[in-house]
């Protein structure tokens, strides 16, 4: 049997812009190294969780690891924050969080409140409280993301987002989506609004209106969800499997996965982390488990910052750092693909369809020597994202026969 690599590149998959002549990002970038392993493999297109679904990356996360999101999936917010260090117990409620900027009529000028990156933590510490006996704690995640989880009995996740998604718009009013979420609800807004009166005079905010930048003066809740009961990992698959990421998401959903996380130092999850030190800790990762997950989150950003220059050098960075992995085809099945698009033109996901290459030595090849949007259509296969593990399983050798 063989170890298992999954690289996946956030935000991968792309459409034509005109800053590039007419192509996306990954066709653009230079890649001798993810176009060699193309020719050595067999190659097609894959669609997150099934064709047309403008998906995030915790669902196509989940199904790309195996676990059908339309059975297991509850929400976001507790894979945020179990990634961030909170403690999500039974029955506790968690968002995921933005540091926005809002004006003084609620309306959102900033989603990200200029990608703020120093002084979140006192923000979120500032934003720790009891209300009625209901624990609200906070934390603060890569740049302008946070998470919040509350704690107390009789909680439901049945509630909508305040975050509109969209700046130019004003704050939604948390509402319960039945009677169970009603009260949940009415917490939600008396914590958003003691939090717009500590966050309008924090002394980040006074600093920051004094440099210049946009105060972080709104916190912006979407995602809420409860700790779903999902199957580990190694009992799935009877692997052990480990997990290198810069982003707390995907860090936290594996370690509900049961799966061992690796730090790497300078691993950011922005455009700047430390790529060659990822792949390092990689293949350093498979001389102790069978199965490692590697997210790049660099693509993704720049896709939502609508800069295909930033996303095609990412694509470019990523080429160079995993040159060594063509060294490690002999003992291991290799799979590359992202977990959404998002096209620089959108700025946001769209519901595309993603390039794979599944590589490894022995395999089946077909006539793909590129690996982008369109040559990969030229290939083998045709998947969705739930299908990704059995292929990998298959090509190991550790998939059991069904059936006779």
């Amino acid at each position: 049997m063989k170890k298992i690599v999954l690289i996946v590149l956030d935000g991968l998959g792309d459409r034509p812009n005109k800053i590039l002549h007419g192509r996306t990002a990954l066709q653009a970038a230079y890649r001798p190294n993810l176009n060699h392993l193309a020719s050595l493999g067999i190659n097609g297109v894959m669609h997150p969780i099934k064709p047309g679904i403008r998906s995030g990356s915790d669902t196509s996360h989940l199904s790309l690891l195996g676990y059908d999101p339309e059975e297991v999936y509850t929400g976001r917010g507790p894979f945020e924050a179990l990634g961030l260090g909170l403690e999500v117990l039974p029955g506790d409620i968690a968002f995921r969080a933005n540091f926005g900027t809002v004006d003084s009529g609620g309306i959102v000028m900033d989603r990200r409140a200029d990608r703020i990156s120093q002084g979140t933590d006192l923000l979120a510490s500032s934003l720790n409280m009891n209300i009625d006996g209901y624990i609200f704690r906070v934390k603060e995640g890569v740049e302008h993301r946070a998470a919040l989880v509350i704690h107390g009995p009789g909680l439901s996740s049945a509630v909508t987002d305040s975050d509109p998604h969209e700046v130019g718009k004003k704050v939604e009013t948390v509402k319960g989506v039945d009677e169970a979420g009603k009260r949940t609800a009415e917490l939600v807004n008396r914590f958003l609004e003691k939090a717009r009166n500590i966050l309008r005079n924090h002394p980040v905010n006074t600093e920051r209106i004094k440099n210049g930048l946009k105060p972080a003066n709104e916190v912006l809740l979407r995602g809420a969800g409860k700790a779903p009961d999902l199957i580990p990992f190694e009992k799935k698959y009877g692997m052990k499997g480990a997990c290198i990421a810069g982003i707390p998401m995907i860090t936290g959903l594996c370690n509900m996965l049961g799966m061992d996380i690796i730090k790497v130092k300078g691993a950011t999850g922005r455009t700047d982390t430390n790529y060659e030190g990822k792949v390092s800790a990689l293949i350093n990762a498979l001389k102790t488990h069978d199965f490692v997950i590697l997210n790049f989150k660099g693509t993704d950003v720049a896709g939502h910052d609508g800069d295909p220059i930033l996303k095609k050098s990412v694509i470019e960075r990523v080429d160079r750092a995993i040159a060594p992995l063509k060294n490690q085809l002999e003992n291991t099945a290799i799979a590359i693909t992202g977990d959404h698009s998002t096209p620089c033109e959108m700025k946001d996901h769209s519901g595309d369809h993603l390039p794979i290459l599944f590589v490894t030595s022995g395999n089946l090849r077909d006539r793909v020597k590129r690996f982008d949007e369109i040559s990969c259509m030229e290939g083998g296969l045709e998947i969705n994202s739930t299908n990704v593990m059995d292929y990998l399983l298959q090509i190991s050798d550790r998939s059991d026969k069904y059936g006779a």
